[in-house]
């Protein structure tokens, strides 16, 4: 069995649907299970949709604008959705009449795009020689936790995915599920985050015992940098779990943060491929990775973070302390990327800034709190950089070659990475420069 991902940008269209199902004809002997994500935009106007009605004016006139498009282009039945349709209004209705957009609501919302797209694609299947059937994932037993926005499988999962699946799904068909959603046990609709189709895909591979599992995006596989602000960046062959997992975290753009977590379990491959050049043998991430003689596997970046320091005296000689801290922060569910200690201060990274004020007003008992924003987690990861002589000379003089600061510093204990904090306006000078100077 092979468990398949596509996508937005790969379902794009009538156009994009068309070639899934050529790369699906050529796997057929695997026996190709689909996970797929919303047509590309069809997510952003729900989330847009459910904002506006929270402001009492329900509309979801552009979702089905674009939805209508595609099915149209894709010559499925002009009323096939009617029903999802009719749903996204009451829905958007009732967010309406409360005023409020809370996360169970938008969990809701928000999971519709795959919805539709698994059942347009499922349909253009079938009528181009491929029996084809949609199934929403918590049909096929996945079932998640309570945690909307960023929901996981419950523990044991695996088994009730084999037992649905088996029941559910006919030997001759081509089970198109959706990515990015789940339902509780008692019925409440979850997402598992943004771009989260890899990590539902993932979820798939490892419960229904699959030899391999593909990540179809728009780029020849992971890079050695972002390719748009690196125009020399080039495709990474192979890569290990720890590698791809670091960059995924750290920004990474192909693979959701979590992928890897079930593919690493089960010790299954990921392999990250084109749709759009399926021919490309894209990047292969195995528990080892392949042979890569390069001290530098690839540059991610992660922008937007805060920057918390909190200076104190009380530090010195004192057990507990950043136990007291790290406690206000836990229970204000902030959560840190990267932190740095001196003997009178400690600073950390977070992305969401959104609690951040009752946070500070409770640190400042233990010291001066300072907050800083606008500021880039860069991640330099590579088998073993710990040990990689000069590494850091070329870092630093490629940075200070196009007069970036570096604020803060962070080498990774698992020997494969190195971090350090710039200015987001410095990203476009910074990373370019750092690609010279390590792949050249």
């Amino acid at each position: 069995m092979l468990v398949l991902k596509f996508g937005g940008t790969s379902v794009k269209d009538e156009k994009q649907i068309h070639k899934v199902l050529e790369i699906t004809k050529g796997r057929l002997k695997r026996r190709p299970v689909l996970v797929c994500s919303a047509h590309k935009g069809i997510t952003d106007k729900l989330i847009q949709a459910g904002h506006k009605a929270a402001t009492g004016e329900p509309d979801a006139g552009p979702v089905f604008e674009q939805q209508r498009a595609v099915l149209k282009a894709s010559g499925c039945d002009h009323d096939m959705l009617d029903p999802f349709f009719r749903e996204i209004e009451d829905l958007l209705r009732g967010i309406s009449l409360v005023r409020e957009a809370s996360k169970r609501s938008m969990d809701y919302l928000s999971g519709f795009g795959e919805r539709m797209s698994c059942r347009v694609i499922a349909d253009y299947f079938t009528r181009h020689g491929l029996k084809s059937e949609a199934f929403d994932a918590w049909d096929l037993g996945y079932v998640t936790d309570e945690n909307f926005g960023s929901a996981r499988p419950l523990q044991g999962y695996e088994l009730k995915m084999q037992t649905e699946f088996n029941r559910r799904v006919g030997a001759d068909v081509i089970p198109i599920i959706t990515g990015f959603i789940g339902k509780t046990s008692a019925g409440e609709h979850t997402t598992v985050g943004r771009n989260g189709s890899d990590y539902t895909a993932t979820c798939f591979a490892a419960g229904l015992g699959a030899e391999e599992c593909e990540i179809w995006t728009d780029t020849d596989g992971v890079m050695t940098a972002d390719p748009s602000v690196v125009k020399e960046a080039h495709t990474i062959p192979f890569m290990s779990f720890a590698e791809a997992s670091e960059l995924a975290y750290y920004g990474g753009r192909v693979l959701h943060p979590s992928t890897l977590i079930p593919a690493i379990k089960r010790k299954i491959p990921v392999r990250v491929l084109n749709t759009n050049r399926p021919e490309h043998p894209g990047t292969v991430i195995t528990e080892t990775g392949g042979d890569n003689n390069m001290p530098v596997t690839s540059i991610a970046y992660k922008e937007g973070q805060s920057v918390i320091t909190i200076e104190s005296t009380a530090m010195l000689g004192q057990p507990g302390f950043l136990g007291r801290v790290f406690g206000v922060l836990g229970r204000e569910g902030i959560d840190i990327d990267m932190i740095t200690t001196s003997e009178i201060s400690v600073s950390m990274t977070v992305t969401d800034a959104s609690n951040l004020n009752t946070a500070v007003k409770e640190l400042e008992q233990y010291g001066r709190v300072t907050v800083v924003t606008d500021k880039t987690i860069v991640c330099v990861v590579g088998k073993n950089v710990k040990h990689q002589k000069g590494l850091a000379a070329k870092v630093f003089s490629a940075l200070a070659e196009v007069d970036v600061n570096v604020e803060m510093i962070s080498q990774g204990a698992n020997k494969i990475n190195l971090s350090f904090l710039v200015d987001d306006a410095d990203i476009a000078r910074a990373i370019p420069s750092l690609h010279r100077r390590l792949f050249s």
